[in-house]
């Protein structure tokens, strides 16, 4: 059995293929034949995917059912509240439905790479970090849930899932675990 960790940069497609469109895959940076993501980050998400070539692990890694617990760094326009966090904590109302309960916590600004291209920096709009983490992974999820609570996502890093971390790694590097 394989299992790849991989610093997935900003702007990387999820796949190995996308024909014809010129934009960054898996493929140019992972050269390890059979392995396939455990789940996705979108393009424009950063941060920790696994991929691995056993079924099983990947139906583990990626079912809600297994409530495998996920953490993103996410840097959000506004000063986030005590009550937005208890919100997220809660869990939160989103277009389709309720969100399981999430923990939530205000943080300093996390020692990152820099992102390539930066976050828009505006001067007269705050902006601070949360780490969130969820149980469940529905389709954009987390920044869905932070503009429910009133503060749009700037950058989201998925630096865990379960036990696997990110640690020491910097974007477009892997190993295996």
């Amino acid at each position: 059995m394989t299992l790849i960790l991989f610093n997935k940069p900003y702007d990387v497609l999820c796949q190995f293929t996308d024909e014809g469109s010129g934009r960054p895959t898996l493929a140019d940076f992972i050269k390890v034949p059979g392995v396939y993501p455990a789940g996705r980050l979108d393009r424009d998400s950063e941060g920790l995917l696994l991929l691995t070539d056993d079924g099983r692990l990947q139906a583990r890694i990626a079912d809600p059912k297994f409530k495998l617990p996920k953490s993103y760094l996410v840097q959000v326009e506004g000063d986030v509240t005590e009550a937005g966090l208890a919100s997220l904590r809660q869990g939160v109302r989103l277009k389709d439905g309720m969100t399981r309960p999430a923990e939530a916590e205000r943080i300093a600004a996390p020692a990152l790479w820099p992102r390539d291209p930066p976050v828009r920096f505006r001067k007269t709009v705050p902006d601070c970090w949360i780490r969130l983490t969820i149980r469940e992974g529905r389709n954009r999820q987390v920044r869905r849930m932070t503009a429910a609570i009133g503060h749009p996502t700037l950058r989201l890093v998925r630096w865990s899932v379960g036990d696997w971390t990110l640690d020491g790694m910097a974007p477009g590097e892997w190993r295996e675990a």
